[in-house]
């Protein structure tokens, strides 16, 4: 089977999983917490190389204080979570935005956690316009100049993202590593995920017809 390098997730969901499950909406993003940690080490398994997950964004900042209170504190117990695994961990986000958690700096630079291994990439308080505020002001006559001037540099392309959620849109991920990635929709809400959703993602990735464009 062809296993992609890099997957990228985007945990959708969680306010709706909460609502029918009859909590407040905030209550949502903390039961996404250990669906990360299973879907990581599904990841370990397969020897997959490089994994995003889409924490929060600028816009989701618009929200209720409560909701921003629980996703900032979920991000901040995902990122300690993983870091009690083998990998190599980067934050990536708006970190000069008082709405960046501090907790979360020591991350801004990738860092070894355990004996290292799988690159995990964090979204955290990230906008794609912030990601490429460099480019108005840079010479970028070749994809590699495009590259080198986006602040997300540290990230590869994706290979395959896999939206939770039912959603069909891409939220503003990473829109130069998205180019040409493969995108796998779930209707089942991130917290109901489990290891049989991602293995059919994985399936579904092997069988299509991967050309870059060429």
């Amino acid at each position: 089977m062809r296993i992609p390098n890099h997957v990228a997730i985007i945990p959708d969901g969680n306010r709706r999983w909460a609502v029918k499950n009859g909590y407040s909406k905030e209550a949502g993003y903390i039961h996404g917490l250990i669906p990360g940690i299973k879907l990581f080490k599904c990841c370990e398994t397969l020897g997959i190389k490089e994994l995003t997950f889409y924490g929060f964004t600028v816009d989701n900042n618009k929200r209720p204080p409560s909701q921003k209170k629980a996703f900032t504190t979920a991000c901040i117990e995902a990122v300690k979570m993983l870091s009690k695994n083998n990998a190599s961990l980067l934050v990536i986000g708006n970190y000069d935005s008082p709405m960046f958690p501090k907790e979360l700096l020591p991350f801004t630079k990738r860092r070894d956690v355990g004996y290292g291994g799988i690159k995990i990439n964090f979204l955290v308080n990230y906008g794609w316009e912030w990601d490429l505020m460099n480019l108005s002001d840079s010479n970028c006559h070749s994809r590699q100049n495009i590259y080198d001037n986006i602040k997300s540099k540290d990230i590869s392309r994706v290979d395959l993202l896999i939206r939770w959620g039912g959603m069909r849109r891409l939220s503003g991920f990473l829109p130069v590593q998205s180019v040409y990635t493969d995108f796998y929709v779930i209707d089942n809400m991130w917290p109901d995920f489990t290891e049989n959703q991602f293995y059919a993602a994985i399936k579904w990735y092997d069988k299509q017809d991967i050309t870059l464009g060429g």
